[in-house]
């Protein structure tokens, strides 16, 4: 697994460590994330998790992260 400074892989993506930190608050048993979410039967759904980052790049070498701006360079050769 590749360790970045900024960056975490969840599993479904990369996820900006500073964004994630700021925006996590105490989950109560009824914030289930179908209450939070629901269907997404908007044409502009908003998604779990704001902090997901981006590819910077074609190459998938630069990740970005679409809330703060902050980049990082996944390869670190």
């Amino acid at each position: 697994m590749i360790d970045l400074d900024d960056f975490y892989n969840d599993g479904f993506g990369w996820v900006c460590k500073h964004c994630e930190q700021e925006l996590r608050q105490p989950e109560t048993a009824l914030d289930s994330r179908l209450f939070r979410e629901g269907e997404a039967e908007s044409k502009q759904p908003r998604f779990s998790h704001v902090a997901l980052a981006k590819w910077a790049d074609k190459t998938r070498q630069t990740l970005v992260c679409p809330r703060c701006g902050i980049v990082e360079r996944v390869d670190k050769s």
